[in-house]
Parts: C-alpha cells; sequence; structure tokens
C-alpha cells in the first residue's frame, strides 16, 4: 500500500508539472500574438495615420499620401501617388484644390496597370501646381480628383509648409 501511495503521488507531481509547463506555454503564446487583446480596444484598431497625406480609393485606382506644399508665390505643388490594379488602363483627367484647377505636367495622364503616376519627389514623374492657392500651413483644403472612367473622390488634405523634408518640393 505504501509504494502504491508513493506511486501516486509521483504521478500527479509529473501531470501537475507537465500541466504547469503546458499552461505557462499557452499564456506566452497568447501574449506574444496579442491573441488575449482583442475588441473594441484592441491596439491594432487604435492605429493612426502616420503620414501627412491622406489616402482614398476608387475602384481599383489607390490615392496616397496626397498633401500640398505651401510655396513662397502663394501657390501650393501636389504630392503624391496613384496607383491603378486593374488591368484595364483608366486615366486621371484632371484635379481641383478648393475649387482651383491643379496645373497639371501632362494631363490626362493614362493610369496602366501598377504604372504609379507620382507627383513631386525622387521619383517623380508627373507635377501639379495650385496657383493663387494662398493657403495656410497647417490647414486643410479640399481636393477632388477625376478620373476618366472611375468615380471622382474627394480628400481633405493637409497644406504644409515647404521646410524639412520638404524643402525641395515645388518651385
Amino acid at each position: 500500500m505504501a509504494i502504491q501511495a508513493l506511486y501516486s503521488t509521483a504521478m500527479m507531481n509529473a501531470m501537475m508539472k507537465k500541466t504547469a509547463g503546458l499552461a505557462t506555454i499557452l499564456v506566452s503564446v497568447l501574449a506574444l500574438t496579442g491573441c488575449g487583446a482583442s475588441g473594441a480596444g484592441a491596439p491594432t484598431r487604435n492605429i493612426k495615420q502616420v503620414t501627412d497625406g491622406v489616402e482614398a480609393q476608387s475602384g481599383s485606382i489607390y490615392i496616397r499620401d496626397i498633401l500640398l506644399v505651401n510655396q513662397p508665390d502663394g501657390s501650393a505643388a501636389l504630392v503624391g501617388t496613384f496607383i491603378n490594379e486593374d488591368t484595364s488602363t483608366d486615366a486621371l483627367t484632371g484635379i481641383t484644390v478648393s475649387g482651383i484647377p491643379v496645373t497639371l505636367s501632362a494631363a490626362p495622364f493614362n493610369l496602366a496597370q501598377n504604372v504609379p503616376v507620382i507627383f513631386s519627389g525622387d521619383s517623380a514623374n508627373a507635377t501639379g501646381t495650385v496657383p493663387g492657392l494662398n493657403a495656410t500651413p497647417g490647414t486643410r483644403v479640399d481636393v477632388v480628383v477625376s478620373f476618366a472612367h472611375a468615380a471622382s473622390v474627394t480628400l481633405s488634405a493637409l497644406v504644409r509648409a515647404k521646410s524639412d523634408y520638404l524643402a525641395n518640393v515645388g518651385n
């Protein structure tokens, strides 16, 4: 009887250690994957916009990082990227900012599949200038983008000062 009791106690201790080890692993996995923090207050639901530029989509056309850079003469330079992910080509036919037509370097811009049209920056293949905007840096302005086939999009874009990493944007 004493041997059987001793054997049962040893088995119980081994099972408890194994269960405790599995519980520790399970809690660690949940903590590391964030599975324990779901719902309305989950960190992934509280991600904020990390750039000054705004984004939108019209069908398969993605509009990324749109903002305006205030110029010394009162105009503004357009910054942003347009990408069409559809196999059929569309075209960027016009942009207005606060009702002022943007002077585009080559409108309409054909939007072929996965060939970005980039306004301003080192990779730019297009320019856009808003003459006489006279917007104060830090304010927002309405930007309306028109396409040949996709629906028009209205964005509320930020006007930035021509300084820091935007110092070389525009004229």
